[in-house]
């Protein structure tokens, strides 16, 4: 879910904001796995001491883990001849315990997005993880092709961003969806002039073999792998293209690749939905946490109408018009710890105060104080638009968003509105492959019945797709269910351990 000109799969939940709580955790010692690799041998990659990326990531360096990076070179077009396409660069980072012991190997990592930063998730993830996994496994990141880091796409101003997410969710006017299509138009048609032909070389297939390359450069016979939202993508497409080169893959908060770009823009629409009816549903019942109970959603719709009408000005001189409020709600729902953040923020919002609602937006948008973003959406459209040669027009745009709109009154008319930057999306396109990954081990998939960006029922789908898929059930909220709760850190810690996993629709409680 995301701006009215983009869709975006989904990031990684609480644990990347709450891994630093940890930091100063110490590392003891565990039984010894009979499923030990050895150390990686020199010359793999050439990694460097990058103590100062971590601090750059965290505002500070954890404690207790030593931070390395490196960065490889892959081509452009893994289809073209040997050299003939040119080159992109892939950043990586590995982090280690200080007292690791044992070592399996590398666990590598992605956040979603997609275009959300890997390297970023490692830093925190080596802290935030169990203790169980990273005294065995060194933590590895990995910035995609597009994203960050490596080799990156960014064609969007910070200006026709800031249009973008303050626009109107669900233009009603015909002069207010022109507004929207010609937003969306300008993004598509600045990133084909800078890019050109290349855009399509930023699809999930060619980063998919880019992971072959990243498990050479850490030295792992085989990969082990984490892969959050839009990583379960990743890691699907993957398994497909190298099915015998998997150890062990952990795919948390399933998307379903058989599903249609239309198809998969309703199922988000539908779990928003669902999200904030939980939510509330949860105002009622917690009104001391919720000063807009009894009814959240009244005050929401309240909220977006004097949005419309009477925007409030924040301290940058922003107004916090229908597109920001709307950005803040998408961002609270990514985790059940945020639900207080929105409601106290609608509430302050109605009493001239902005700043809960900014906050919000902005985190989500990866948005400075000084008005300028990261590439994230710029790479979620090139990648989410590469990954699709589904034709869809703006006209049929225009009827799915009124279609939708009966159907999920807050999240309808907006994710039919996402549509609109792959209808309009210049070049070529190269989409992933869905089918099984023969010859695979078992794959642990891992979904959460409250998930708004990767709604539940895509679990099994993707499952079902990879004919080795073992589903895990977190009967929770928010997005994404590792490391949550007790039930299960422990069926997927003993599964990253000892490639073991839990028994089929193994389901975990709320808490």
């Amino acid at each position: 879910m995301g701006t009215p000109q983009r869709r975006i799969i989904g990031l990684v939940s609480a644990v990347l904001a709450l891994a630093l709580i940890i930091a100063g955790c110490t590392i003891s010692r565990r039984d010894r796995s009979t499923n030990v690799l050895p150390t990686p041998a020199a010359g793999t990659a050439s990694w460097r001491d990058c103590g100062d990326v971590a601090r750059q990531v965290a505002g500070r360096k954890p404690a207790n883990v030593t931070y390395e990076c490196a960065t490889i070179t892959v081509p452009r077009d893994w289809a073209a001849a040997a050299g003939s396409s040119g080159t992109f660069d892939i950043a990586l980072l590995r982090a280690r315990a200080s007292g690791q012991r044992d070592r399996i190997g590398s666990l590598v990592v992605n956040p979603g997005g997609p275009g959300a930063s890997g390297i970023s998730t490692a830093v925190y993830l080596s802290v935030g993880l169990p203790v169980d996994v990273t005294r065995r496994f060194d933590i590895v990141g990995f910035d995609p092709r597009g994203v960050g880091r490596s080799s990156q796409v960014k064609c969007m101003s910070d200006a026709d961003l800031d249009a973008s997410f303050a626009y109107e969710p669900d233009p009603v006017s015909q002069a207010a969806f022109d507004g929207a299509v010609a937003l969306t138009r300008k993004s598509g048609a600045d990133c084909a002039a800078k890019y050109g032909d290349t855009l399509r070389l930023f699809s999930t297939e060619q980063a998919a073999r880019d992971m072959e390359a990243v498990r050479t450069a850490v030295g792992d016979p085989k990969i082990t792998y984490l892969g959050y939202s839009y990583g379960t993508l990743l890691g699907a497409t993957y398994a497909q293209l190298f099915p015998q080169q998997i150890r062990a893959f952990v795919l948390d908060g399933a998307v379903d690749p058989t599903q249609s770009f239309v198809e998969g823009s309703e199922s988000q629409a539908k779990g928003f939905e669902r999200a904030f009816t939980n939510l509330t549903d949860w105002c009622r019942t917690s009104a001391g946490q919720c000063p807009i109970a009894p009814d959240a959603r009244a005050a929401l719709v309240e909220a977006l109408a004097n949005a419309r009408a009477n925007p409030v000005k924040g301290k940058d001189g922003r107004e916090a018009t229908t597109g920001w409020v709307f950005t803040a709600v998408v961002a609270s729902l990514y985790t059940q710890s945020r639900w207080s953040d929105l409601t106290t923020a609608i509430a302050d919002l109605k009493k001239g105060d902005a700043d809960g609602v900014f906050e919000l937006a902005d985190g989500y948008a990866e948005r400075d104080s000084s008005g300028h973003y990261s590439n994230l959406f710029d790479a979620n459209a090139a990648v989410n638009c590469a990954d699709t040669d589904e034709t869809i027009t703006v006209d049929q745009v225009r009827a799915l968003q009124s279609e939708w709109r009966a159907k999920y009154p807050l999240f309808g008319a907006p994710s039919a509105i996402g549509l609109l930057t792959c209808a309009q999306w210049p070049g070529k396109r190269d989409p992933y492959p869905t089918g099984p990954a023969t010859g695979a081990p078992p794959i642990v998939v891992v979904g959460t019945t409250g998930d708004p960006a990767t709604p539940y029922e895509q679990t099994a789908k993707l499952a079902d797709m990879l004919g080795v898929g073992v589903v895990l059930t977190w009967d929770g909220e928010g997005h994404t269910a590792y490391p949550e709760t007790r039930c299960i850190n422990q069926a997927v810690n003993a599964y990253l351990l000892t490639i073991k996993p839990p028994a089929a629709n193994t389901t975990c409680p709320a808490s």
